[in-house]
């Protein structure tokens, strides 16, 4: 798809916003508690400002004032001297991501959309991940999305056991954390859930949606595809 990444990554970024923000011209370098990609590594969208060299000891001593490891998020084929800069120092890249876009459809099904992420939502979120402190991280990156957003969670007999966000700017909804408990799967619940966010989302004026999905889960990207979803680029984080 015929789509400029710098615009839309920008969008992305104030979607899912970390908890410590900072600038190096158009670069974002964003910290957190150090789980989530997005939320701890450098975004370099343009020009930093510096030299690149100079840009990446900027960036490295950034983070180690932070008390994080480095890490750079470019966008295949857009920075091609710094993924040079950084291979000359021994980073390699790491969870290769497909940044999807297309239409919303759907008319919202059987979930529920909220305007902030509430217990029943917490509740099957922390119930999908493996780690108390990351899913700590990622919930505080979920309230700080800005308005409008919305949150829908699924319940069957009375429990909630699938969620997913929304968050909405200009004519782009991004869609993030999408759960099912282990024991609900396979049942199209997170096909409702896409459902009921991008019915929200239309009604807030939307009318393109992105999500960012590792390029080896093929479920997941199958059911994007489904809606009408396709690779726009594709992204990797390089670390050490």
């Amino acid at each position: 798809m015929n789509i400029d990444p710098a615009p839309l990554e920008r969008i992305a970024d104030r979607s899912w916003p970390a908890a410590g923000r900072g600038r190096l011209g158009d670069w974002i370098v964003n910290t957190d508690r150090g789980f989530s990609g997005r939320l701890n590594a450098c975004w370099p969208l343009g020009d930093p400002g510096l030299p690149i060299a100079d840009a990446v000891d900027a960036v490295e001593a950034h983070y180690a004032a932070a008390g994080l490891p480095p890490l750079f998020k470019p966008v295949d084929g857009l920075s091609p001297d710094l993924e040079a800069e950084l291979a000359r120092r021994g980073y390699a890249p790491r969870t290769e991501t497909l940044m999807m876009v297309g239409p919303l459809r759907g008319e919202g099904g059987r979930a529920e959309v909220t305007a902030d992420p509430d217990a029943r939502f917490e509740t099957v979120f922390n119930g999908a991940q493996n780690n108390p402190d990351d899913a700590a991280e990622r919930m505080g990156a979920f309230r700080r999305i800005p308005a409008p957003r919305g949150f829908g969670v699924i319940e069957i007999d009375g429990e909630p056991v699938a969620i997913g966000g929304t968050a909405i700017e200009g004519d782009w909804a991004g869609v993030f954390g999408m759960r099912t408990l282990a024991a609900h799967r396979r049942k199209g619940l997170a096909r409702d859930i896409l459902e009921a966010l991008f019915a929200t989302a239309r009604q807030a004026g939307a009318h393109r949606g992105y999500l960012q999905v590792e390029a080896d889960n093929a479920p997941a990207v199958t059911l994007y595809e489904g809606f009408g979803f396709r690779e726009a680029y594709r992204y990797r984080y390089w670390g050490r």
